[in-house]
This record gives structure tokens, C-alpha cells and sequence, in this order.
């Protein structure tokens, strides 16, 4: 059984009597979100699916954490933004200009690439939360509980705790009404009134009521199980570093049941995704990230879902840029249509296409086959459904661009290598070292060719795999790899190449048997 499922009936049995299962996750918008900032979101959206497959009503709430603080300015942002530092995200400027802030800028670009996947999901935003007021109720009970908070934290810690420390101990963030920076330090608590007196670094200073106060904004580790309990969630995954011994779930988990008086949700760690050929995990700050945006210019929003859905949560894996574009599409497109014919026996390959929903794919070009071919014809959309057309696929052009344009963007951004070129003369010095035997194949190739006008692509490359023909199905087999080998070298000087009867169909019968008769 997938995993998704498993979590999801783990959770039926534990919560029989729920009406709505509430599951959650969140990011702080400090850059452009990530494809593994993205395994949380999605990590959710399976079990969500899973449930309602099972029949139970769910809400999947994604909490942006942009009233965290400005810590530190990305690579890819002007560097000036470290006057912000110290500042709430939702406080300040977007950085391009185009959003009315910092944070709306980096939320509307993740948003909108959950819309194509189909994610759909409750946003919260935690500045219009904190803002608003709802919270600060539980913020004076945390003030009240603040003592029996730093006991909680310091069990977490080899540290000796201190009583002085535990008397100055607050677990809240005060942004300043002045100079909107966290630069503040709380002074003293008058529990009865409800009321903080504080001062800031910029010369600010003050008393507020916190009933009424509108910037301030409880600690990590206080705010994650407060949101816990308001929001009445059962499930919630977190990555790997939340999930040690002393890490972010734990030490909530004890905070949640101690202080606000709820049962920690169900949790499953997750672990991160490399690019593959980089070393490390994936940072906004360090700018080396690969956003979700930027994998659809690649890959189609469903074959995302797959790969993920494939791998359990802690299991951690690459994503592939390279050649490994056209193995998962192929391994896609051959397990969607097992799956379609329902003939697909793995029963975890099964759950993963009926996560994934439904999926309007009736008549798309492969991937890998139309890699081999749009280079050749200069990326020229229509010269490619002609090919198409001439070996009997046709396709709608909605349909066509669909994966031209992911190859395109692939093979010019991303795996040059891809990029093939016709040779501009034969290539006698590599002809010359053939054998005899290879010699004959590529003679009556070459005849093959000369015959194949009318012939569909089914029975030209019958008449091509006979070419080579050996009784042992594997000296067959090895025969026809060498040969199509030799093709693509003197064709392309490449080691591979798009499907022979497609090549010759593209190029023309007169221009590859220029480069191959000899």
C-alpha cells in the first residue's frame, strides 16, 4: 500500500469520530520557494487525496510564515535590502517591484505554480493573523505560561538553565512601532494588567496592552503548536531538521500539550532534494534553488506528482536534469498507459496514478521522440507535425506545443548536449573502420532506405531490424544496437538519436542516404 494511504488510515483509526481532517503545512517566504520546500506542500496534498479517496472530509490549510523576520538577504536580491533586516516579510518592498510586498512577491509565484498542479489549498497568511489580533489571547496565555515555556525549551537543551534567565525569559518577537525592526528588548510583564513595557534599539520605547497590540508575534517554537491547536490540525509533515531528538516538532509537541492543552498532530519527516550533479541542500539565500515554476518549463505537472509520489517521505532523491528528463518521461508514459489499459500490477504504481487524480493526456507526442527531432528542425513547431504526420501520429498543435516547448526550454537551458546537428559531409575516415559485416548492414540499410517512400514507420523499421537479423535473439539485439550506432555517428556524429524511420523521415530519404551510401 502507498504511503499516502497508509498515513491517511492511520489517521481514520486514530480519529474516528472526526468530522474534518485538518492537515497543514507552511513556509516562511524568504526567497523563491523551492522544489524541496515543495515536498512539504505536497507531502499534505498526497495524504489529503488519500483521504478523500477514503471518503473523509478534509482541509488542507498552507500558512505562509511571512510576519517571520528578514534574516538575511538572498543572493539573487540587491544586497541594499539589508537595511530590512530585523523587519517582518510582509513589511517589506518587493524586491522587483511588481507585488505590494517582499512576501506577496515570492507567495503569488508558488500560488500560481500550485494552481497548475492542481494543489488547492487554504492560504494563511500569518501577517494578517498576527495583525488582526486573533492570536493574542493565546499570546498573553504564553506570557502568563512563559516561565513554564523556558523550563520546556531548556529540558531540550545540555545547557544549565539560569533563574535570572528564567525571569527575563519571553517568548515573543515585539516589532517596533517605529522602526517596524525586532530590535527590542522587553523590560518588564505586569501579568495583571496585561501589559509590556519594552524599549528598542532605534530610541523607541513604550507600554502596550497585549489584548490589543498589533506586532507581536510569538517565538518558533511557540507559534508553530499555538497554530496547532487554533487551527485543530492532525496532520502536518516537517523536514528533517525539526525532526531530531531536541529539534522544532519535539520540543512543540511538549509545548502544545503543556501550555495550550492539544494533542500534537501526526507528523512524518521529510527529507530534502539535491539537483542532480550540485552537492547540499537546496537554500533561497544561498540562491541555489530550483523552484517548481521552473521544473514545469520542463516537466508536465503530472509527471512531477509521480516522481514525488514515488519516493516515501524520507527517503531522499535528486531530480534529474540530464539524460534523466527522457527516462522519466518514458518510464511515465509507459506506466500511465499500462495503468490506463488497467493492467498495471504494482499496487503502490496503482495509488500513485489515482493520487495524481485525473489527467488529460489522451494524445501527446512523446517526450523523448520529439527531443530527437525538434533540434534537426530548428525548433520549427510545424515542421515537427509534419514529421509527426508523415510517420501517422497525429497530433492536436495545443498538444504538440505541450512538449515541444518543455524540450525546447530542456535542451537550451539546461542539457545542450541534446542539441543535435545533421553532418555536413560523410564521414569516410570513420566508415573505414568499420567491419566488413557492419559494412554489409549499412549497404542494405541503405536499400531499405532507398524503398521506404510509401512505407508506414511500423514496417520500415520491420524491414530496418531485419537488416542485422541473427537467429539468437540476443546477438539480434546487440546487432541492432551497433548498427543504429553507426547510423547516428554518420548521420548526426552523435551516439544516439531519435528513431530511425522518424530520422529518415525528417532529414528525407536523399539527405541520409548522402551521408550513409557509400
Amino acid at each position: 500500500m502507498h504511503w499516502a494511504y497508509k498515513t491517511a488510515q492511520m489517521l481514520i483509526e486514530k480519529y474516528p469520530n472526526q468530522d474534518t481532517f485538518v492537515c497543514a503545512s507552511g513556509i516562511s517566504p524568504s526567497g523563491s520557494v523551492h522544489i524541496g520546500n515543495f515536498r512539504e506542500v505536497v507531502t499534505t496534498y498526497f495524504v489529503v487525496k488519500a483521504l478523500q479517496d477514503l471518503g473523509k472530509k478534509t482541509r488542507f490549510i498552507f500558512s505562509w510564515d511571512d510576519y517571520d523576520r528578514f534574516r538575511k538577504v538572498p543572493k539573487n536580491i540587491d544586497p541594499s535590502f539589508g537595511r530590512y533586516i530585523g523587519m517582518p516579510y510582509a513589511e517589506i518592498p518587493d524586491p522587483y517591484g511588481c507585488h505590494p510586498s517582499y512576501a506577496a512577491h515570492f507567495e503569488k509565484e508558488f500560488e500560481e505554480a500550485l494552481g497548475i498542479f492542481g494543489i488547492d489549498a487554504a492560504f494563511i497568511y500569518q501577517s494578517k493573523e498576527y495583525t488582526s489580533g486573533r492570536y493574542n489571547s493565546h499570546i498573553l496565555h504564553a506570557l502568563h505560561q512563559r516561565k513554564e515555556i523556558y523550563d520546556i525549551l531548556m529540558s531540550f537543551k545540555t545547557q544549565e538553565p539560569s533563574e535570572e534567565e528564567r525571569n527575563s525569559f519571553y517568548p515573543i518577537t515585539l516589532y517596533c512601532q517605529q522602526c517596524k525592526k525586532d530590535d527590542t528588548v522587553i523590560n518588564a510583564f505586569d501579568e495583571e494588567r496585561g501589559e509590556i513595557q519594552f524599549t528598542c534599539a532605534c530610541g523607541h520605547q513604550g507600554t502596550m496592552k497585549v489584548m490589543s497590540a498589533n506586532n507581536m508575534k510569538l517565538n518558533w517554537k511557540v507559534d508553530w503548536p499555538m497554530r496547532w491547536m487554533v487551527e485543530g490540525v492532525v496532520f502536518e509533515p516537517g523536514g528533517r531538521d525539526h525532526s531530531a531528538e531536541t529539534g522544532s516538532y519535539n520540543v512543540s509537541k511538549e509545548i502544545v500539550r503543556r501550555i495550550f492543552g492539544y494533542s500534537a498532530p501526526d507528523y512524518i519527516a521529510y527529507e530534502f532534494i539535491g539537483i542532480k550533479g550540485t552537492n547540499g541542500k537546496m537554500s533561497s539565500s544561498l540562491g541555489n534553488t530550483l523552484t517548481p515554476g521552473e521544473l514545469l518549463k520542463i516537466y508536465l505537472p503530472e509527471i512531477i506528482l509521480f516522481i514525488f509520489s514515488r519516493y516515501r517521505p524520507n527517503a531522499a532523491f535528486n531530480i534529474g536534469l540530464d539524460e534523466d528528463v527522457i527516462k522519466n518521461y518514458a518510464e511515465f508514459e509507459r506506466f500511465y498507459e499500462l495503468y490506463r489499459q488497467e493492467n498495471l500490477g504494482d499496487e503502490d504504481l496503482q495509488d500513485s496514478f489515482r493520487l495524481l487524480g485525473a489527467i488529460s493526456r489522451e494524445n501527446l507526442p512523446k517526450f523523448g521522440q520529439t527531443a530527437g527531432i525538434l533540434p534537426l528542425v530548428n525548433f520549427d513547431v510545424q515542421t515537427l507535425a509534419d514529421v509527426f504526420g508523415k510517420v501517422g501520429e497525429d497530433y492536436k498543435r495545443e498538444d504538440i506545443l505541450k512538449i515541444s516547448e518543455r524540450v525546447e526550454h530542456w535542451i537550451k537551458h539546461w542539457y545542450p548536449e541534446k542539441m543535435l546537428h545533421v553532418n555536413q559531409e560523410k564521414d569516410t575516415t570513420y566508415y573505414e573502420q568499420l567491419t566488413t559485416v557492419e559494412k554489409g548492414w549499412l549497404k542494405d540499410l541503405c536499400i531499405v532506405i532507398k524503398e521506404s517512400n510509401d512505407l508506414p514507420s511500423d514496417e520500415l523499421m520491420q524491414k530496418i531490424y531485419a537488416v542485422c537479423y541473427d537467429e539468437d535473439s540476443k546477438v539480434k539485439k546487440n546487432n541492432q544496437k551497433i548498427l543504429f550506432g553507426i547510423v547516428y555517428k554518420l548521420v548526426l556524429n552523435s551516439t544516439s538519436g531519435p528513431r530511425l524511420s522518424l530520422l529518415i523521415k525528417t532529414l528525407g530519404i536523399e539527405a541520409v542516404l548522402s551521408l550513409l551510401d557509400f
